[in-house]
Formats: structure tokens, C-alpha cells, sequence
């Protein structure tokens, strides 16, 4: 059994915001696979689907972000659950470019509150995160407030296609393991240098 938790704030005028993403994904998965995302456990909206053969929980925190790992912790505990193997963290980045989207595993928080919060809870850094970029083209006056803030219907549209690239993302990872999902999702990041 895998976790996949997307993380944002709950409360529709948060909904479509770029700090959402997380939720936005795992929404999208749900979607595909015909679950609605509505059960209450673990401070955490949740679903169960397969993907592959694999059985996964979609969770979407109700702590707000920056006390995600509450809810992980707790999801992970009760499922029986270890984060090296079991735990796949769908995140907004501010620091990559709007639409760029990252696998990594065992990295820091590199400041996002949210997985601050996790690593916190759960006493480990190493697990699969899927980190999509929210930046605007010109940096913010205030991060806070711009990530807090609706996206305009123009990116909505645009984040259509990075959505659908998470959901592939996170099929891979729980089908073939992150590696793979590393190997196709990251190559832009080598061409870049």
C-alpha cells in the first residue's frame, strides 16, 4: 500500500490557489480512478483506489500546510505505513519555474513550510516528493501572499497539462518505483545545465 498526500489548505478560498497544487493532484487522480476524496481520518480527507496493483490512500490534509506532518504521521501509523517505501508528497515550489515539475526523494525542505512539517513529524527526510513550480515570471513582493492568492484563469489553463504530468508521475512511481519516474520527469533539469 503506497500514501499519496497532496498538500495545500483546505477551504474553497484556497482552492485554487498556487500553494494548492498538491491538492489539485491528488483531486485529478481521484478523478481518474472514479473515487471522490471525502473520507475523514487522521485529520486528512482521504480515498482509497489501485493504481497498477498496488493499493494507495489519496490524502489531502485538513491541518493547513504548515502542519502537514500531523497528518501524515498519523496516516502513515495506522496503515502500518513506512515513509521510505510508502510515502509520495506532492508539492507547490516557489523556486522552480511555473509549470516545472520534479521527483526527488531524501532531499531537505528547502523552506516550504509544509514539508518542514512532515520531516518534523515523521523524523525522516527520505521520501518521494513530486515537486511542481508555481513561481511567477516576476519574483513576488510577497511569496506568502502571491502562493495564498487565486491563479488567474490563463494559469489555470496552463497548469492543465503540469497536472496531468503529476498524475502520470505518480502512476510511475507507484507502478515502477521513483527511479523511473526520476529518469522521465527530470531530464529537463540535466539539459539545463
Amino acid at each position: 500500500m503506497k500514501l499519496i498526500v497532496g498538500l495545500g489548505n483546505p477551504g474553497p478560498q484556497y482552492e485554487f490557489t498556487p500553494h494548492n497544487v498538491g491538492f489539485l493532484v491528488v483531486d485529478w487522480l481521484a478523478d481518474d480512478h472514479k473515487v471522490e476524496v471525502r473520507n475523514r481520518q487522521c485529520r486528512a480527507l482521504t480515498a482509497k483506489t489501485t493504481i497498477g496493483l498496488e493499493q494507495v490512500i489519496l490524502a489531502k490534509p485538513e491541518t493547513f500546510m504548515n502542519l502537514s506532518g500531523l497528518a501524515v504521521r498519523e496516516l502513515l501509523a495506522r496503515n502500518e505505513l513506512q515513509p521510505e517505501s510508502d510515502l509520495v508528497v506532492i508539492q507547490d515550489e516557489l523556486d522552480f519555474p511555473f509549470g516545472t515539475l520534479r521527483v526527488h526523494r531524501n532531499r531537505s525542505s528547502a523552506g516550504h513550510n509544509g514539508i518542514e512539517s512532515i520531516i518534523d513529524s515523521i523524523g525522516t527526510k527520505d521520501f518521494v516528493r513530486i515537486r511542481i513550480g508555481v513561481a511567477p515570471e516576476r519574483k513576488p513582493q510577497d511569496g506568502k501572499e502571491y502562493l495564498l492568492s487565486p491563479m488567474s484563469k490563463a494559469r489555470l489553463k496552463s497548469l492543465e497539462t503540469i497536472l496531468a504530468d503529476a498524475v502520470a508521475a505518480v502512476e510511475m512511481i507507484v507502478k515502477e518505483g521513483p527511479a523511473p519516474a526520476m529518469q522521465r520527469f527530470n531530464r529537463r533539469e540535466e539539459s539545463d545545465q
